[in-house]
C-alpha cells in the first residue's frame, strides 16, 4: 500500500520539525566534509606558515605595529560617543568653563615658587637610602628634610665639621642614630653597649629582622638599624639631647584624670614605630592604673604581636590606656578600677623585651598618642 511521503503532512508544526531535521542531517555532514578537507589542506601547506612567521617574523614587526595603531585610533573614534555619554565631564553637557577674569582665578591651580623641587616623603622608611646633596644644602637642612639628627648624617658618613660639597652622596638612616653591620659573635645587647643605647629600641625598631623574633638572634652580615646610637669615639663628650623623665607613682590624679603607672626611669620615649613610653623597673613591682575607667581586654600567656601579658582599660570617654610585658595579672575584664591606686599587675618580661619595664599607651579615638602629653 503507498505510503504518502511525511513532507506533505498537511500539520504546519510536522512539516517544519521535518525540515529542520533533513538540514540538521545535511549541515552536520557537510560540516564533517568541510574540517576534513581543511585539515587535510592545512596539514599539506603548514610548513609554508610555519618558515613565514619563524624565519621573516622580524621582517613583519613595522607594519604589524602600524596596523594596531591605527586600529586603536579608529576604535577610540568610535568609542569616544559612549564613553562621553557615560561620563558627562568629557561632553559638551559638562560644566562650561569660566568667561570671567575672577571666574578664572578661583578656577585656577596656584603654581608656588618651589613647583620644580622635590619633597622628601614623611613616611616611615624601613632602609638606608642614598641622597646626593644639592645646591644650597647643609647639614642642617638635611637633617630637617629626613627628620633625623646632624651628628646621624655626620656618623653614618664619617664626616668631620660641617662642610659637604655639591654631588656627595650621603647614606641617610631611617631614624636618628646609626646602621650597623652585623659580625659573628653580635648581639642586640652587645651592639646596644658599643653605641650606648637601649638594646629594646634595637627590638623594638619594626624593620629590624632577627632569625629568631623570640631571641633577637642575629645572622652575620645583615645590617640593623641602632636608634639614638652614639658614634663610639664620640661617646665620651656627647651628651644627649633629651630631657629626663622620672616616673612617679602613686601620685595625685591630674586635672584630666591621670596618674604614673609606675616610678622609675623613662628607657623609651614616643615616636612613630614606638608609639609609647617605656618605664623602667624591677620584675614584680606593681603597676597602677594609668587612669580609672572599666577592664575593657586582659591578654595572658600569648606573644600577641609583642606586648606579651597586657591589659587594657576603657574609660568610657574615648581614652584607653594600654600596659604591656606584664608578669602578673590581677584584674579581669569588666572590672572597675581607679586611677593612681588600683594595682593592675605587675612588672615582667613577656614579649618583646630586653629587659623588664612597662610598655604604656594612651589610645584616644582609636589613635594612638604620647602619653607624655596625658600624664601629670
Amino acid at each position: 500500500m503507498f505510503k504518502k511521503h511525511p513532507f506533505f503532512a498537511k500539520n504546519p508544526i510536522d512539516r517544519f520539525l521535518i525540515q529542520f531535521s533533513e538540514f540538521s542531517r545535511f549541515f552536520t555532514q557537510y560540516s564533517k566534509e568541510l574540517i576534513c578537507t581543511s585539515s587535510a589542506e592545512f596539514e599539506k601547506n603548514k610548513n609554508i606558515f610555519v618558515r613565514l612567521f619563524m624565519i621573516k617574523r622580524g621582517r613583519y614587526t613595522r607594519p604589524f605595529l602600524h596596523f594596531a595603531t591605527i586600529a586603536a585610533i579608529i576604535l577610540g573614534i568610535i568609542i569616544s560617543p559612549f564613553i562621553a555619554g557615560t561620563y558627562p565631564v568629557f561632553s559638551e553637557e559638562s560644566e562650561e568653563l569660566p568667561e570671567t577674569p575672577e571666574e578664572v582665578e578661583k578656577q585656577s591651580i596656584i603654581v608656588g615658587e618651589n613647583v620644580f623641587s622635590t619633597d622628601i616623603s614623611q613616611k616611615p622608611r624601613n632602609e638606608i637610602i642614598i641622597y646626593a646633596v644639592q645646591n644650597g644644602d647643609t647639614l642642617s637642612s638635611i637633617s630637617k628634610k629626613f627628620g633625623i639628627s646632624e651628628d646621624s648624617i655626620r656618623w653614618q658618613n664619617d664626616i668631620t665639621g660641617d662642610f659637604i660639597s655639591v654631588g656627595t652622596e650621603l647614606d641617610i638612616i631611617p631614624v636618628t642614630g646609626l646602621a650597623h653591620k652585623v659580625s659573628q659573635g653580635d648581639t642586640v645587647y652587645t651592639i646596644a653597649e658599643k653605641y650606648d643605647t637601649n638594646p629594646q629600641k634595637i627590638v623594638d625598631f619594626p624593620f629590624n629582622d632577627f632569625a629568631n623574633p623570640e631571641t633577637f638572634s642575629l645572622v652575620s652580615g645583615q645590617t640593623i638599624i641602632v636608634p639614638d646610637g652614639i658614634k663610639p669615639s664620640e661617646q665620651p663628650t656627647y651628651v644627649r639631647p633629651r630631657p629626663v623623665y622620672i616616673a612617679q607613682a602613686p601620685t595625685s590624679v591630674s586635672s584630666g584624670g591621670f596618674a604614673w603607672p609606675l616610678r622609675g626611669g623613662l628607657s623609651q620615649y614616643y615616636s612613630w614605630y614606638h608609639p609609647g613610653i617605656d618605664i623602667m623597673s624591677d620584675v614584680g613591682v606593681g603597676i597602677v592604673a594609668a587612669r580609672s575607667g572599666t577592664v575593657s581586654n586582659v591578654i595572658t600567656g600569648v606573644w600577641d604581636g609583642g606586648y606579651g601579658n597586657n591589659i587594657y582599660i576603657d574609660s568610657g570617654d574615648g581614652i584607653v590606656t594600654h600596659y604591656a610585658h606584664l608578669g602578673g595579672v590581677n584584674v579581669s575584664v569588666g572590672q572597675r578600677v581607679t586611677a593612681g591606686s588600683s594595682v593592675i599587675g605587675g612588672v615582667g618580661l613577656t614579649g618583646r623585651t630586653t629587659g623588664p619595664h612597662l610598655h604604656f599607651e594612651v589610645i584616644q579615638n582609636g589613635a594612638l598618642q604620647n602619653p607624655l602629653n596625658y600624664l601629670p
